[in-house]
C-alpha cells in the first residue's frame, strides 16, 4: 500500500510577501547602475532581475506551491515574448546587412547633404511619427529608421541621446494612434471598445503630447548650443563613405520592401528578415569591393566568399574600417549576436513578472489602490501608475496593458464610466511608457538597435513622457471623461 501523500496547504500571499521581490529588485538594480553605469545592461542587471526572481519563488514555495508550478510560471512568461526574441534576431541581421549592402550608408550619406542641424531633432521626430503611423510598429520603425537617424545625428554632430529620445517618440506616436497598431487593437479589445472609438479618445491625450514633443524638440534644437561638425569633418565623411560604398539609389531596395511588407501587414519578423536576406543577397552586385574587404578570405572563390560574408554578416554584424572614428562606429553594428544580451535581459525581466502575476503578488498590492481611488482622478491615476509600475516589475508592454485593463474594467463599469476611459488610461500608462524602463522588453530593444543606453534618452522622450501626464490631467479636470451612457 502506497503511503499517503500529505496534501499541501497553499497560503494567500501577504502583503509583506508582495514587497520583498519589489524590495529586492529595487536594491539590486540600484546597485547595479551605481556600480557598473552604463555597462550594468551587459550582464549586472541580468543577473539583479534573475535573483529577483529566485526571491520571488521562494516566497512562492514558502506559501505552499510546487516547484513544478514555478517553473511552468516561468515557462508561461518566457513563450509570451518568443516573437518579440524573433523581431530582436531579425533586426540584428538587418542591420549588419543594411550596413554591408550600403542601404544605411546611403541614407545618411542622402541625409548629411540635406540635413540642417538647428532643425534636425524635429525632423527626427515627425519622420517617425509618420511612418509609424502608417505601419503601426514602434519597433520596427525604431529599428530600420531610427538606427539611420540616430547614426547621422553623429556624422553631422547633434546629440545622438537628444535623437533617440525624438526618433522613440515618433516611433511611439503610431504605436499609439495607429489603427494598424497590434498594442492600440490589444488595448480597445481587452476593454470592449470599438477600436475607432479608443483612437479618438487616445487623440485627447495623443494630440496635446505631440504638439508638446514637435515645441519641445524645436526649442531643444534651438538653445542645446549644438552647431553641428564642421564643413571639414563633413566632407571628410562623406568621402569616407563614397570610398567604402557605392552610394546609389538602388541601395534602399531592402527599405522599400520593408515598408511594402510592414502595410501588407506581413509578420514583423518575416518582415524584417526578409528585407535582410534581400540586402545580403543584393551586397554582392551593389557593393563587391565593400563585401570582399569585410570578409577578407582571399583564397575562396568570389562567389563562396560572397555566401559567407552575407551569412556571417547577419550572425556577428558588419565591420568598417576607414580609419574615422565616426564612420566607424556607425557602420559596425548588428548581427544576431548583437542582440544576445538583450534578450537575457528580457528573459530575466519576464520570468520575474510571471511569478509575481500568476502567484496573486501583483494583485495584493493593486487592490488596496482601487479601494483607495474615491475620486475618478484618482482611479485613472491609478491605472496609469498600475501600468507604468508593471512595466517596472514586470519587463514587458503587454502585460502592462492586459493586466489593468482586466483589474480595473470592472470598476470603471460600477462607476459607469466608459469603457473608452479605461483603454486611454492602460495605453498612456503602460504602452507609451515601455521603452522608459532599461530591463522592460521595449527599454532593452530600443538601447539594443539605436546603441544609447535607456536612461540617457530617456529624458528626451517628450512624447512618451507627456502622454500619461495628459491622462492624469484630463482624469482628475474631468474634460473628455466620458460616461457609459454617453456616446463615444
Amino acid at each position: 500500500m502506497e503511503p499517503i501523500q500529505p496534501q499541501r496547504v497553499i497560503r494567500e500571499p501577504s502583503l509583506l510577501d508582495a514587497l520583498i521581490p519589489l524590495i529586492v529588485l529595487a536594491v539590486l538594480i540600484s546597485a547595479a547602475v551605481y556600480l557598473f553605469g552604463n555597462a550594468a545592461m551587459d550582464g549586472p542587471l541580468q543577473v539583479a532581475l534573475i535573483f529577483s526572481a529566485l526571491t520571488a519563488a521562494l516566497i512562492v514555495l514558502k506559501n505552499g506551491h510546487a516547484w513544478e508550478e514555478v517553473a511552468e510560471a516561468g515557462r508561461k512568461g518566457v513563450s509570451s515574448v518568443v516573437s518579440a526574441i524573433f523581431i530582436l534576431f531579425a533586426i540584428g541581421a538587418l542591420i549588419g546587412a543594411w550596413n554591408m549592402a550600403g542601404t544605411i550608408p546611403t541614407l545618411v550619406y542622402y541625409g548629411i547633404t540635406v540635413v540642417d542641424a538647428d532643425w534636425f531633432y524635429p525632423a527626427a521626430f515627425l519622420v517617425c511619427a509618420l511612418i509609424s503611423f502608417g505601419i503601426g510598429s514602434s519597433w520596427t520603425t525604431a529599428g530600420t529608421i531610427g538606427v539611420g537617424l540616430v547614426g547621422l545625428s553623429i556624422m553631422v554632430g547633434v546629440s545622438a541621446e537628444i535623437t533617440a529620445g525624438a526618433v522613440i517618440s515618433g516611433a511611439y506616436v503610431g504605436e499609439k494612434m495607429s489603427p494598424l497598431s497590434e498594442t492600440a487593437i490589444l488595448a480597445a479589445q481587452l476593454t470592449d471598445t470599438p477600436i475607432h472609438t479608443h483612437l479618438r479618445a487616445q487623440a485627447w491625450s495623443s494630440g496635446p503630447a505631440l504638439v508638446i514633443a514637435l515645441v519641445g524638440f524645436v526649442l531643444i534644437g534651438t538653445l542645446d548650443g549644438a552647431a553641428g561638425a564642421s564643413e571639414a569633418l563633413i566632407d571628410s565623411e562623406l568621402g569616407a563613405l563614397s570610398q567604402l560604398f557605392a552610394i546609389s539609389p538602388w541601395t534602399l531596395l531592402p527599405v522599400v520592401l520593408l515598408v511594402a511588407l510592414s502595410v501588407l501587414k506581413v509578420p514583423a519578423s518575416l518582415a524584417i528578415a526578409a528585407s535582410a536576406l534581400s540586402a545580403a543577397i543584393l551586397a554582392p552586385f551593389l557593393q563587391s569591393e565593400a563585401v570582399l574587404r569585410f570578409i577578407d578570405a582571399p583564397d575562396l572563390a568570389p562567389i563562396i566568399a560572397h555566401i559567407k560574408a552575407g551569412w556571417q554578416v547577419m550572425a556577428t554584424g558588419f565591420e568598417a574600417k576607414s580609419g574615422l572614428e565616426q564612420v566607424d562606429s556607425l557602420l559596425s553594428r548588428g548581427g544576431m549576436a548583437s542582440m544576445l544580451p538583450t534578450i537575457w535581459l528580457i528573459l530575466g525581466a519576464l520570468v520575474f513578472g510571471s511569478l509575481l502575476d500568476e502567484f496573486g503578488l501583483l494583485l495584493k498590492l493593486v487592490t488596496p489602490l482601487i479601494a483607495r481611488a474615491k475620486s475618478t482622478g484618482a482611479l485613472v491615476a491609478t491605472v496609469v501608475g498600475s501600468a507604468f509600475g508593471l512595466n517596472v516589475v514586470a519587463g514587458d508592454q503587454y502585460v502592462a496593458v492586459v493586466l489593468p485593463a482586466r483589474i480595473f474594467s470592472a470598476e470603471f463599469g460600477k462607476r459607469g464610466l466608459a469603457s473608452s476611459n479605461l483603454s486611454r488610461a492602460v495605453a498612456d500608462g503602460g504602452s507609451v511608457t515601455s521603452p522608459l524602463i532599461p530591463w522592460n522588453s521595449c527599454g532593452a530593444y530600443m538601447a539594443a538597435v539605436l546603441g544609447v543606453p535607456t536612461l540617457t534618452y530617456l529624458p528626451f522622450c517628450l512624447f512618451n513622457i507627456a502622454s500619461p501626464l495628459m491622462t492624469l490631467l484630463i482624469g482628475y479636470t474631468g474634460w473628455r471623461i466620458l460616461r457609459a451612457t454617453a456616446p463615444a
